[in-house]
């Protein structure tokens, strides 16, 4: 797994940062959202005003660690990026690229 992004948190829970790929360099935001559902998204992500993501908060098996998992999707890309933003070292937050 390679880090494809790092992010800080601020006090009402909104990360921003950057993500950086072979085909994306933007700066993105990722804001807590209303879910209408059990299944909608607890985040969206948005490169400027425009949404590429969505996120879910999930917990690890063996800590019980709070992360979001991400869906990443964008014309450029030849298909969709899932990914962990996980707490690094102190505020800092990095965004873990799978497939």
């Amino acid at each position: 797994m390679a880090q494809i992004g790092s992010f800080s948190r601020d006090e009402s829970g909104i990360f921003t940062g950057s993500i950086r790929t072979l085909t994306l360099n933007v700066k993105a935001t990722i804001r807590p959202v209303d879910r209408d559902n059990d299944k909608a998204p607890d985040t969206r992500v948005f490169a400027g005003a425009v949404e590429i993501g969505a996120g879910w908060t999930k917990a690890a098996r063996e800590t019980g660690t709070e992360y979001l998992s991400l869906k990443l999707d964008d014309p450029s890309l030849p298909s969709p990026i899932y990914g962990q933003l996980v707490q690094g070292d102190g505020a800092d937050w990095k965004l873990i690229w799978s497939r």
